[in-house]
């Protein structure tokens, strides 16, 4: 089995090894891997990312920058072994390492330091639920941009969230230590862990902030939560299994709140207002423009009642019926859509064919109910020519198409057809 270097050490981010296992690129996965007798490369688990950085074949050579191996993504085997995939690129060249090969392993500091951050925030962010509310968490992610705890819980109030956002970061500014301990499994039931992991070792590995959480993780963590910097709680949405919590810490919160303040005071300049005020702003505006978009609705009712109406009074009868083809350059969609059913319902023997050609070009076929004609017929046939999609009944049917081109042709064609 690989030998854990980060269990007991999570600032350490260089070491050397030797090569246990080679395991070549395949059609599948064209990544080639590397077993080493000890490492301290994460592996993804736990919730928690793996780590990332570079294998040295040979560090002494003059020529290791250039000998570097990207180590693209790290798992864990069932057996315990951690596998350390490179960069597919490594494939098409030879790969000179073979069993027993020394090497020299370079993790990138800054994503694990982000991770232990992230972690660490997350057993002070669950425990100070637990201490406050009695919350406790049933899952963590991290993710590249935030992370979040699902707690199990029916109700999650403003009040709760930022009462365990001050309560966190109160832990954080006192600076308890962090410490890692290794228990019997018997003896950890005896000493109120958060949560007792079910009984699959003989050993646990428990993380203990000084005086406040105590809980089994194999995860990466900092020494002080001092370190951790800041929590900030970001976002609070139903889920699943509860309540769902979203938050950052260290500098992911310092650079959060650096973009949020960005984008309001943006916000703010485009309102002539101050920050704080922009909720009211907002309000204000979305209350004005759906009053705006009321008087546009009853204004394009009117409009199209209104060109109803002169359509109808100066279309002449053919074989009983009044046949009105049209194209709008400057009318949207809605807006002939309702001009039709506008005209088939003013008049008892009326047929409409109408199109656009302002932005997406569409047709509209509308008679009044009773006539024998199928609309929907009408336009498969028109869009089959167009190349276009349609959908309808019998006494509707619209269309799109690509372009403006024949809409004009094709308005002939049916009227042609209808008389």
């Amino acid at each position: 089995m690989t030998q854990h270097l980060y269990y007991h050490d999570s600032f350490l981010d260089a070491f050397d090894a030797e090569v246990r296992e080679l395991q070549p690129a395949t059609a599948e996965d064209l990544r080639p891997a590397l077993i080493l007798d000890r490492t301290v490369f994460y592996p993804t688990s736990g919730g928690q990312p793996c780590d990332t950085g570079w294998i040295i074949p040979d560090a002494t050579s003059p020529t290791a920058e250039l000998q570097k191996l990207r180590v693209m993504e790290v798992a864990e085997r069932e057996d315990g072994q951690i596998v350390h995939y490179l960069e597919p690129v490594v494939a098409k060249n030879k790969l000179t390492l073979q069993k027993g090969s020394r090497v020299r392993g370079l993790i990138d500091p800054a994503r694990r330091r982000d991770h232990m951050q992230q972690h660490s925030g997350q057993h002070i962010l669950s425990a100070a639920f637990v201490r406050l509310f009695n919350m406790s968490t049933v899952s963590f992610h991290m993710g590249d941009e935030y992370c979040s705890v699902d707690l199990d819980v029916p109700l999650l109030t403003r009040e709760q969230v930022e009462s365990a956002e001050r309560l966190s970061n109160e832990i954080i500014q006192e600076n308890r230590p962090v410490e890692v301990r290794y228990v019997a499994q018997d003896e950890a039931a005896t000493l109120g862990l958060r949560k007792l992991p079910p009984a699959e070792r003989d050993h646990l590995r428990l993380i203990d902030i000084h005086d406040f959480d105590l809980t089994a993780c194999g995860g990466t963590h900092v020494r002080a939560t001092g370190q951790v910097g800041c929590i900030l709680l970001r976002k609070t949405e139903k889920a699943r299994q509860g309540w769902r919590v979203g938050f950052v810490c260290g500098q992911r919160a310092v650079s959060t709140a650096r973009r949020d303040f960005t984008a309001l005071s943006d916000a703010a300049v485009l309102f002539s207002s101050h920050l704080w005020e922009l909720p009211q702003q907002v309000r204000k505006s979305l209350d004005e423009i759906k009053s705006l978009r009321k008087q546009l609705e009853q204004s394009r009712e009117e409009l199209a009642a209104a060109f109803a109406e002169s359509m109808l009074a100066t279309e002449t009868e053919s074989n009983g019926r009044k046949l009105i083809a049209r194209n709008f350059p400057d009318r949207d969609l809605a807006f002939i859509k309702l001009l039709a059913q506008k005209i088939t319902r003013r008049s008892s023997n009326a047929v409409a064919l109408l199109a656009t050609t302002l932005e997406q070009p569409a047709l509209v076929f509308a008679q009044s109910p009773g006539l024998p004609f199928d609309m929907a017929t009408l336009m498969k046939q028109t869009m089959a020519r167009l190349g276009g999609r349609y959908g309808g009944s019998k006494d509707m049917a619209q269309g799109g198409v690509p372009t403006a081109e024949g809409i004009e042709a094709a308005l002939c064609n049916v009227v042609a057809a209808l008389i």
